[in-house]
């Protein structure tokens, strides 16, 4: 994983856990890699590792198991929570990037739909494709 100097590294890999949570790539009741070897993968202190499965577990996300590990959760409210926080997210990120070029929330909508409808019929003739 590449850091980015804008934000503190163990936001980014708890994003990243995040995201492969959301994803599916990591599921639940799945145990996440110790603490040592997420360090060595990752190319960071296992100090950073170590802040990252706490504030995790702080969030619910994630719960430890005396002498197993570190596991993610198996509680779907949480995970369907963590998915509308990153929706909500990227929303904000998108809706702020409008703005800045200009775009009003009538125009941003009109080109939201827009673009639903066109990758709808895309992914309507893909869908007919593989049946």
């Amino acid at each position: 994983m590449k850091y980015n100097d804008r934000e503190p590294i163990y936001l980014q890999i708890m994003n990243d856990i995040k995201y492969q949570i959301v994803l599916g790539n990591l599921k639940a009741d799945e145990r996440l890699l110790s603490i040592k070897e997420q360090s060595e993968c990752m190319g960071v202190n296992p100090n950073t590792i170590a802040r990252v499965y706490t504030e995790l577990e702080r969030e619910r996300i994630v719960h430890k198991e005396k002498g197993l590990g570190t596991f993610v959760t198996s509680d779907e409210n949480v995970i369907t929570q963590l998915k509308h926080e990153i929706a909500e997210e990227n929303i904000k990120r998108f809706v702020d990037r409008m703005r800045k070029i200009g775009i009003s929330k009538t125009d941003m909508k009109a080109l939201l739909v827009e673009y639903l409808n066109r990758t709808k019929k895309v992914d309507e003739q893909n869908e007919y494709r593989e049946g």
